[in-house]
């Protein structure tokens, strides 16, 4: 939908202009001018007391000139400098994905004075490093990031464009999107590039998990995926990689800086990192209580692995969010995995069935865990656990 204005019935009165959410309305010799930034949300034409605003439904487009658009871009998310593994892991999905295609592979890189973290990008896989640095990208805020990763986009049309799906990538993917007029899917588990047309294949859990579709974007560009951090495998570093490193222009006005960075306040208290750790020692709801997270500890520092959760925990108050493993936590792929009073409930097996060995320790020897265990214990946890750990020695 977009919004018209009838020139006709306009009277410059401005109760559009302050009530547009998106500041995209102006007055030019007393009449209503619609700018670029509108949404078509329709609330200048629901407040008009002169029905000088009307709602159309644009013609649907045919589509784009898809033999236009080639290469494979990652959004190459950092933070103070420092790379985040997602997109580690998006560079080597992104290689897989760019040779089935036969094109190229680039990261675009936004930040200040981050010229250095090139060199990583290129010897993690990419072949170009598209590069924008300005003192207004130094830390991630919506408006800035989108103006520049889009005019980039538009000016060398890439064909698939990765995300991450951190709280950053769930913000500017679908910002992106839509200025690019494209879809976007979320939470992708699987990228596969169709052989007969050459179209990306976005698998995603649906309908809760209980089933996995399969996404195309087969007539608009560039073809958008978010992904979760932990589901695709590191790209290795190779130091004797050679790329290109391309400077891209960035100019940002006030229009373009809307939210302003005031201060930024670092939580305190224990952090944990799932997506790293080799070895996890994860409960649930079948350690009946709280204090049953101590016993997992104790294993946890034996292996010199992490404690982990699962959903059922976290909503009841047991553990931080920051410890769940699953469909609407952190997907990890360890080396061992410790399941231990999980049922394993599809939402939660989404986020652990990469792991190269899971041992489920359960009383109900009918739990859905033991389907896809490696090892299954049928017993009492408290009674198993305090076994094994002194089984460690």
């Amino acid at each position: 939908m977009a919004v018209h204005v009838i020139q006709e019935k306009c009277k410059g009165c401005s109760i559009c202009i302050k009530n547009c959410p998106f500041e995209a309305i102006a007055l030019e010799d007393r009449l209503a001018v619609i700018k670029d930034a509108c949404t078509g949300c329709g609330v200048c034409a629901e407040k008009c007391p002169f029905h000088a605003i009307e709602r159309i439904e644009e013609k649907a487009e045919k589509g784009v000139d898809i033999a236009s658009y080639h290469g494979v871009w990652v959004f190459a998310e950092q933070r103070e400098g420092k790379l985040m593994q997602v997109a580690i892991e998006l560079l080597g999905e992104g290689r897989k994905l760019a040779d089935s295609i036969g094109t190229e592979l680039c990261a675009i890189l936004c930040g200040y004075q981050v010229e250095g973290l090139a060199a990583d990008l290129i010897a993690y896989g990419a072949d170009k490093v598209y590069l924008a640095q300005a003192l207004e990208l130094e830390h991630y805020t919506t408006d800035p990031y989108t103006k520049v990763i889009y005019d980039a986009i538009h000016t060398y049309r890439p064909e698939i464009v990765l995300l991450g799906a951190t709280h950053i990538g769930r913000d500017l993917g679908p910002c992106l999107a839509v200025k690019c007029d494209t879809g976007l899917t979320a939470d992708c588990t699987k990228l596969e590039i169709d052989p007969t047309d050459k179209k990306i294949m976005q698998t995603r859990p649906a309908f809760g998990g209980n089933l996995m579709a399969t996404i195309v974007c087969p007539a608009h560009r560039p073809q958008m995926s978010t992904v979760r951090p932990g589901v695709m495998e590191k790209a290795v570093y190779d130091a004797g990689r050679s790329g290109q490193t391309i400077a891209l222009e960035v100019e940002l006005g006030k229009e373009d800086m809307r939210v302003k960075i005031l201060d930024i306040v670092k939580a305190l208290g224990e952090t944990v990192s799932l997506t790293d750790a080799k070895i996890i020692v994860a409960g649930g709801m079948g350690l009946g209580k709280p204090e049953g997270f101590d016993l997992l500890r104790q294993l946890a520092d034996k292996l010199g692995g992490t404690v982990a959760s699962s959903r059922a925990c976290v909503d009841a108050g047991w553990i931080d969010h920051s410890y769940q493993v699953g469909q609407t936590g952190t997907t990890v792929k360890p080396q061992i995995y410790f399941a231990c009073g999980i049922s394993g409930a599809i939402q939660h097996i989404a986020g652990m069935q990469g792991a190269e060995h899971i041992v489920a320790i359960n009383k109900n020897e009918a739990a859905p865990i033991f389907e896809i265990a490696d090892h299954g214990i049928v017993g009492d946890l408290y009674q198993v656990i305090p076994a094994i750990i002194e089984a460690l020695g």
